[in-house]
């Protein structure tokens, strides 16, 4: 029998040794194809549901993508799954459970598990509720937590996990399976510890995207990565290329090593045709510097696609193919085009109907309509009664004694239009009927968990601010006649402030002061005209105390604002600020106060812009905005009449 023993011990050798390495030295190439699959940016859009209109919405929903995800593994015998972070925070589901600690498992945890990811990362949303909330939810996860530029503090040692190397039995097509080992690493916006400061400061730091990927891609080849996949929550940029630099996937396809990028965090897609021009894409194979790269919309629209051919040859499995595509869960005129996954549905039902009922709690009463669809280029209703929330609260809080060398100084209050279409759709605009205000309806209105926070600032940092703010606006040239774009399609709504208190106009035929990024271009130019608090001029020295929201207050970038001194910060959420605001009035009847407006043109130039198609009956009773027509994706166009009369 001994020799029956000798014989299985060597069967079993050979079956335990590389199938790469044994068909290669018969002369042949072993072939395998792989599968990578990416959701981003769910922000808890985990139900096919519209918490804001309190119903089913098949355009977005993890539950629907999951479907996706079903269809593509059954397709190939090799996949792996990954999300690209903003999983946490973006809708009322994500704030009712943080407000809810006796939740077991977080559900978009629960849903991942549930899914079998294979890894995920962390995007900058995930910090808005504190650190200690994050660990606790990540501590639930069955699939490695992934980031490579988070810090503890002044020293080496990461915060998390910086890269994980999935050891995979991959098939090939006669059915001989290959251990492959795929590495992946993970990025955030270093901006973070700006933009969550509160919660960060003094806890991480983080270090640029670039140039941690060079330090680690090589170690994780030294460790036998065969494949290097870059779980970026980044967007793509067509800026120069800096260190710190946010939006930097296309820029991690330059790095020796990385093989495939995962894209997010700007809510857009990749491959689309609104890359097409950039340098050294190819959209048909939905490749950036020949290397695939996928970025999958936001909330659950798309599942990004990569399919690899990995052929082993010269004893190293080598990348012979790639494409990256997308797939949709619903057409452009919002038809579904999958199937909801049940089970995923029922595993998060308790929590979805538990914040239903949370939001439809009652806050108070409004005589009338509250909507974004025009709050881009006039005074706006939304946007005020942020604006008279944050000054009544702040206003409060400086009768404390120990804010009495500030007795005497104005009080202003900044607040911008956080749901106003662009990437967020058609559909991403705040929309309240008139009679009872609910939970959800102040969710509407201000769309993220910020604090408040109140900014000294003088007249000159004032106008800087609004100046800032003014980029948002293309130029208008009025000597050139018809329709000319009156909106920036690059400048975020968020960043669009409007500061109530003082009164202004904005020239929008002079070029902008500043960039969408923040950048001076333009240092000798002045759109913000008629800069006048009570009637009178403000001066440069003038001093004032500005309302606004953390995220705001300390920006080390954003103009006028980096060169002002926080004097007070709260723990106190806006929407909490809101509710209270509201409550106290019981009914309000709110208008804006126009105390902003763009300055009339001479000529026969038509500035249009952009809204839902459900702001047609909004335009209807006013003046100086024409509806002109439908456009694409549900959204319309209009013009506004800036003529002197």
């Amino acid at each position: 029998m001994k020799w029956q023993s000798i014989f299985i011990a060597s069967l079993i050798i050979m079956l335990i040794r590389s199938p790469s390495a044994s068909f290669a030295e018969k002369g042949g190439d072993a072939k395998v194809k792989l599968r990578l699959l990416e959701t981003t940016d769910l922000h808890m859009f985990l139900a096919n549901y519209n918490y804001y209109q309190m119903k089913t919405d098949n355009t977005v929903g993890l539950v629907k993508t999951a479907s996706l995800i079903k269809q593509a593994r059954k397709e190939v015998k090799n996949t792996l799954l990954f999300d690209n972070g903003d999983f946490l925070q973006g809708n009322p589901l994500g704030d009712y459970i943080a407000k809810t600690p006796s939740v077991r498992v977080h559900p978009a945890i629960r849903a991942f598990n549930l899914l079998n990811y294979d890894s995920i990362t962390l995007g900058n949303h995930e910090f808005n509720y504190g650190l200690p909330f994050l660990n606790r939810v990540l501590s639930q996860a069955k699939m490695p937590i992934i980031n490579a530029n988070i810090y503890y503090p002044d020293s080496n040692k990461h915060y998390y996990q910086p890269y994980v190397i999935l050891k995979r039995m991959l098939e090939d097509a006669m059915g001989t399976k290959h251990l492959i080992k795929i590495g992946v690493i993970g990025f955030v916006p270093p901006q973070i510890t700006q933009w969550d400061k509160e919660h960060l400061y003094g806890k991480v730091e983080t270090r640029s995207i670039v140039e941690t990927a060079k330090q680690y891609v090589p170690i994780m080849k030294q460790q036998g990565a065969d494949v290097i996949i870059a779980l970026a929550h980044s967007g793509i940029s067509n800026e120069r290329y800096k260190p710190g630099l946010e939006n930097t996937a296309n820029f991690l396809t330059r790095v020796d090593g990385i093989d495939v990028v995962f894209a997010g965090h700007a809510h857009r897609l990749f491959p689309s045709p609104s890359y097409a021009a950039e340098k050294h894409v190819n959209i048909k194979n939905g490749t950036i510097n020949g290397k695939p790269v996928v970025m999958a919309g936001s909330f659950g629209s798309h599942l990004g696609v990569i399919d690899l051919d990995l052929t082993y040859k010269q004893s190293k499995w080598t990348i012979t193919d790639a494409k990256a595509s997308l797939r949709p869960i619903a057409d452009d005129k919002g038809n579904t085009l999958t199937e909801t996954n049940q089970a995923l549905f029922n595993a998060i039902k308790p929590e979805h109907e538990a914040t239903i009922a949370y939001i439809n709690q009652p806050v108070g009463k409004t005589r009338a309509p509250i909507h974004s669809f025009f709050a881009l280029v006039q005074d706006d209703s939304s946007i005020q009664i942020v604006a008279n929330a944050q000054r009544w609260y702040v206003n409060q809080a400086l009768q404390d004694k120990t804010f009495n060398k500030y007795k005497g100084i104005p009080i202003l209050s900044a607040s911008a239009p956080f749901k106003a279409g662009g990437r967020g759709g058609a559909s991403y605009y705040t929309d309240i009927e008139a009679g009872t205000l609910t939970i959800k309806d102040i969710a509407d209105i201000y769309a993220y968990p910020n604090t408040l926070q109140a900014v000294l600032i003088n007249g000159k940092q004032l106008k800087e601010w609004l100046e800032m703010s003014a980029g948002q606006f293309e130029q208008i040239d009025p000597s050139t006649k018809g329709e000319q774009n009156l909106i920036n399609p690059n400048f975020r709504s968020y960043n669009f402030d409007v500061i109530d208190g003082v009164q202004y106009q904005i020239d929008v035929t002079q070029p902008a002061k500043y960039d969408y990024k923040e950048q001076l271009i333009h240092q000798k130019t002045s759109r913000i005209i008629n800069l006048t608090y009570k009637g009178k001029p403000v001066t440069s020295h003038q001093k004032f105390i500005v309302a606004t929201n953390n995220y705001r207050a300390n920006s080390h970038t954003f103009p006028g604002v980096s060169k002002g001194a926080v004097i007070l910060q709260t723990p106190d959420e806006i929407r909490q600020i809101l509710m209270d605001y509201i409550s106290q009035l019981q009914t309000i009847n709110l208008s804006a106060d126009n105390n902003w407006s763009l300055a009339s043109v001479y000529g026969n130039a038509i500035p249009i812009f952009y809204s839902s198609s459900k702001a047609q009956k909004y335009a209807n009773s006013l003046n100086n905005i024409t509806y002109l027509g439908p456009s694409s994706a549900g959204f319309a166009k209009y013009s506004l009449n800036l003529k002197k009369s």
